[in-house]
């Protein structure tokens, strides 16, 4: 008896291992769009902006946001995977233009916060955990 039970158990154990994980479900566009607004409704409080700042800051990233989506699917339609040292400039390069098209919208004080919590929310090294470990602190004080 206690043989089958654990032949069960262990045959049971065995299938649960064996079978991949279920892949999470992509957002949907209104689970998309709901983030977004929460996103944009944050920014600008902590910006302050004005009715007319925030939909003009709404366009320019959605716009940015558009550029990236374009610049990724037109790489993955050609096959090609951009190297470290291009991401980063492409990524210097959008961010360049993002602040320059901000800089029309936001105060001075404004698009300096806005770049605060842009690093903030990106890490010191463009991603959310901040620098790799070993690595020398950032001059962020």
């Amino acid at each position: 008896m206690k043989r089958s039970l654990f032949a069960a158990v262990l045959l049971c154990a065995a299938v649960a291992v064996a079978q991949p994980p279920n892949p999470p479900n992509p957002p949907t566009a209104a689970q998309r769009a709901a983030h977004e607004a929460e996103r944009m409704d944050k920014l600008a409080i902590l910006l302050d902006l004005n009715d007319g700042q925030k939909a003009q800051v709404q366009t320019v990233l959605q716009a940015e946001h558009a550029k990236a989506m374009q610049l990724f699917q037109q790489q993955r339609a050609a096959g090609t995977r951009p190297t470290r040292e291009q991401m980063k400039a492409i990524h210097d390069q959008r961010t360049a233009e993002t602040t320059q098209q901000l800089s029309t919208v936001l105060t001075a004080s404004q698009l300096k916060k806005f770049q605060i919590l842009e690093q903030q929310e990106h890490g010191p090294r463009g991603g959310p955990h901040g620098p790799p470990p070993g690595a020398p602190p950032s001059d962020q004080n």
